[in-house]
């Protein structure tokens, strides 16, 4: 597997080109509750799990060394076991998933908040120094069986983050090449956001 960092360089929206959020698009919202996923694989460092998503699109949750990764939709068996994209710090992920709907209804992005767990003064993770990222990904289609992250907004330096990161999905998320681009930081970017890490099946992607 080939592992590599996205470009950490903030960019503004407006830089990016990124499109207004089309009226068509809209969103619902799910719960992702691990208690109730069905385990895929488990060891002393985490697990894998397949989790009940958006109509017919599961989510694949999996977590490693208390990092957590997730992939949605109908996603390709080479995915599920090797890809895993996180942030360098401690994290976890937030209870509830938006997920961004094209006008024939069907999810094409989903956006999902990561708590970071940044050490305090104490030396160890404190709710004080906790930082918290929207991570924008694409959701997999039965056709291409890809999902990735697309881009990063920083929650707590942004005021309207949750407007920013339905823009990055609408004007992003639908033709991004999972493999061949670099997801990326829209907004301000804050010490607390941590830096994103990734892994990727290497020469699975997609133009």
């Amino acid at each position: 597997m080939l592992a590599f960092r996205s470009v950490t360089t903030a960019f503004a929206v407006t830089t990016l080109g990124l499109a207004a959020p089309a009226m068509a698009n809209e969103s619902v919202y799910t719960d992702l509750n691990l208690d109730r996923c069905q385990t895929i694989a488990a060891d002393e460092m985490g697990a894998s799990m397949k989790c009940r998503g958006y109509d017919d699109y599961p989510i694949y949750f999996s977590e490693g060394d208390l990092r957590q990764s997730v992939l949605y939709g109908p996603v390709r068996a080479e995915l599920i076991e090797g890809a895993f994209a996180s942030f360098a710090a401690f994290n976890h992920i937030n209870t509830k998933v938006e997920w961004r709907l094209d006008a024939s209804g069907k999810p094409f992005a989903a956006i999902l908040r990561w708590f970071i767990e940044n050490v305090g003064d104490t030396g160890m993770p404190t709710k004080e120094a906790e930082g918290q990222v929207l991570v924008i990904s694409r959701v997999a289609q039965p056709e291409d069986g890809l999902s990735c992250v697309v881009g990063y907004v920083d929650a707590l330096s942004n005021p309207k983050a949750n407007e920013l990161a339905r823009q990055v999905a609408d004007g992003e998320a639908s033709d991004f090449a999972c493999g061949f681009q670099e997801a990326m930081w829209i907004g301000k970017r804050g010490e607390k956001a941590s830096e994103e890490t990734h892994v990727w099946p290497e020469g699975l992607s997609v133009e």
